[in-house]
């Protein structure tokens, strides 16, 4: 095994042949802090673990000696427990003697967490500083392999990281000095779309005044446009000539201005998607989709909750100047649970249950702190559940008019239950012919 800071690690290949996986036990957290520790089975796990010819200690006082035994076997994990003094558990249900199962498991033996993966390659993997799953670090790798264009889109789920793949793209290109700035599409008010990524020139229109637009602050930089599918076709069809030329076009100008910029565009759904509905024009949908990358929802990427709820933990402890660590039962308890929201609303519900820990004066951050509905699947109608965002093109007038008559005709509510920003809601609304006050 090799030393790593912080932790003890033996790489699992990242590239092997088709079709093969490796079994990998992943330790991701012990005595309330995170750690990547690939282990390989069949393992004696305990505070002494031993796996092959490899053996060393885990300083986890709760964990029994010998506490218990993991295998694979034709596709099954199989975990003994040997009697230990408090409990093999498995998905938060503690189990006795033996069991086989199959998928994606999660281990707790005292105050220690193991990932079991029926296909650990790649972990752990290294991103910069941070050891991230290797689904992300793949999804960054990519999108550094793309810095050098001018363009790039990104989709994946609301909560998935898109800005911050953004961020990747514009620290690993030729303008990472230049600045970044970030536009959320959805929350721009229609018909001003135009004026404010353009910019404007003064007496443009009735009482119009000089403005510099989003492209002009993002000059020499990256400028990230988030939920690009909002934009009207008019004024996706002009980012498409900026992309083209490099020459912007304020509202009112007479003529064109030499710009240096890298563009981002970022949503829900692949552009070929929104290409289909004619969302958007053909020439933009070539342009923007030869540099394509997929961001994984945070379910398809756990072992990285240990990391993601510790550095949450760890700032609100960093701005009450106390000490804050998360219990075992709090990160189990964030596995166990899907993230519709991904790692925004992960984000969100840690810290407001670090919160309520400082209220209380402790130190540790218990599963219990944890609001019963984090993470928990969104409804459509309130009537079926789902666990993934409602797309704006699946939501009928039918559950527009449900989701606002629940919400007393109050709009902002009516959008958060949907998933949707205001703005977005306000559109669905025009689409489907209900009148502000309908609602």
């Amino acid at each position: 095994m090799r030393e790593v800071p912080g932790l003890i690690t033996d790489d699992v290949p990242s590239s092997l042949g088709e079709g093969t996986t490796v079994p990998t036990i992943l330790m991701i957290a012990t005595e309330m802090q995170p750690a990547a520790v690939v282990i390989t089975p069949p393992a004696e796990l305990g505070r002494r673990i031993v796996t092959g010819t490899q053996s060393f200690e885990v300083g986890d006082e709760r964990m029994s000696r010998d506490h218990a035994v993991v295998a694979w076997e034709d596709g099954v994990w199989r975990i003994r427990d040997l009697e230990s003094r408090n409990g093999t558990y498995i998905d938060g249900e503690r189990i006795s003697g033996e069991v086989r199962r199959r998928g994606e498991l999660l281990l707790r033996l005292g105050h220690t967490l193991f990932a079991l993966l029926a296909d650990g390659r790649g972990h752990p993997a290294p991103d910069g500083e941070h050891v991230i799953g290797p689904e992300l670090a793949r999804a960054h790798e990519r999108i550094r392999r793309c810095a050098s264009g001018d363009v790039l889109q990104l989709y994946g789920e609301p909560g998935s990281g898109k800005e911050l793949g953004a961020r990747v793209f514009h620290a690993a290109g030729p303008r990472r000095d230049g600045p970044f700035v970030s536009v959320n599409c959805a929350a721009m008010p229609e018909g001003v779309a135009e004026r404010l990524l353009l910019g404007a020139r003064r007496g443009a229109f009735a009482g119009a005044i000089e403005a510099i637009g989003h492209f002009q602050m993002a000059s020499g930089g990256t400028l990230f446009l988030d939920e690009f599918s909002d934009l009207d076709s008019a004024v996706q069809a002009k980012i498409l000539r900026i992309a083209e030329t490099h020459q912007l076009l304020p509202v009112g100008a007479q003529s064109a201005t030499p710009i240096d910029i890298g563009i981002v565009v970022a949503g829900m759904r692949d552009l070929r998607a929104a290409a289909s509905e004619r969302w958007l024009s053909d020439e933009l949908f070539q342009r923007f989709t030869r540099a394509t990358v997929h961001l994984p929802p945070l379910r398809d990427r756990k072992v990285d909750l240990a990391r993601l709820v510790q550095r949450e933990i760890a700032a609100a402890a960093r701005a009450a100047g106390r000490s804050l660590a998360p219990h075992p039962k709090l990160i189990e308890s964030c596995w166990l649970r899907p993230w519709p929201g991904n790692v925004r609303e992960l984000r969100g519900a840690v810290q407001r249950a670090a919160a309520t820990a400082l209220a209380a004066a402790r130190d540790v951050v218990r599963a219990e702190e944890l609001d019963p509905v984090a993470g928990k699947p969104v409804t459509q109608t309130g009537e079926t559940a789902v666990d993934r965002p409602i797309l704006p093109a699946e939501i009928d007038k039918d559950t527009l008019i449900k989701a606002l008559t629940r919400a007393n005709g109050v709009v902002s509510v009516a959008a958060r239950a949907l998933g949707l920003h205001r703005t977005q809601l306000y559109r669905l609304m025009a689409r489907h012919g209900i009148a502000r006050d309908e609602s």
